[in-house]
């Protein structure tokens, strides 16, 4: 091989280098931290777990709160804590996905029956007219892009295997601009609902027996 086709090949391995070298840079380094239960033990898809307030007189484990006597149900809080409350399954946006990891978006539903039409599926419902906080209701989103049935899994800043729940479905509609708030709990009338745009309402996530 003459100088002027080794110099040749000595650019074309150059630019191969190059091209897979920006391919790797342009890889995530891994995978979002799974969202761990109170046990320590990484969150499974389709399996059923209590959402508990992290913090004591806080209200007790999530359900669902008939609010005005009529459909939907919305998602909320038993008012002590204890053995009431309903689980949920959580459901990655990825398919294929089996693990859940923070700030992925995700669908949550309950698994209990009601009496409403509706899915149990979370969603983000209408502001209140008092508070102006944007509640969580159940049913299912029928645009062409379900964003409202989507939400987030976010480590809090203190504490062990806690997190806070937010509505910010960047995976779902990565174009959109979103308005996006974290979960609190807003009482109402003695009921406790979910509602964004608040105080913040750090959780703990109970694998069910």
């Amino acid at each position: 091989m003459n100088s002027c086709g080794f110099m040749r090949l000595i650019g074309s391995l150059s630019f191969i280098w190059l091209v897979l070298a920006i391919k790797a840079a342009a890889q995530p380094s891994s995978s979002p931290a799974p969202v761990l239960d109170s046990a320590g033990s990484p969150l499974e898809a389709g399996v059923e777990y209590y959402i508990n307030p992290a913090i004591t007189d806080n209200g007790g484990r999530f359900t669902l709160i008939n609010r005005n006597g009529s459909c939907p149900l919305y998602v909320g809080q038993e008012n002590v804590s204890g053995l009431e409350g309903f689980p949920v399954i959580f459901t990655p946006f990825v398919e294929g996905e089996t693990v859940i990891r923070e700030n992925r978006d995700l669908k949550v539903v309950f698994s209990a029956s009601t009496t409403c039409v509706q899915s149990t599926a979370w969603k983000l419902g209408e502001r209140d007219a008092e508070s102006g906080r944007r509640l969580i209701i159940t049913g299912e989103d029928e645009g062409q892009r379900p964003t409202g049935n989507y939400f987030k899994i976010e480590k809090a800043q203190v504490g062990d295997n806690i997190y806070n729940i937010e509505w910010c479905p960047t995976e779902v509609c990565p174009i959109c601009k979103f308005d996006c708030g974290t979960a609190g709990g807003l009482v109402e009338n003695g009921k406790r609902l979910l509602a964004l745009d608040g105080s913040v309402l750090p959780v703990m996530f109970e694998r069910r027996a």
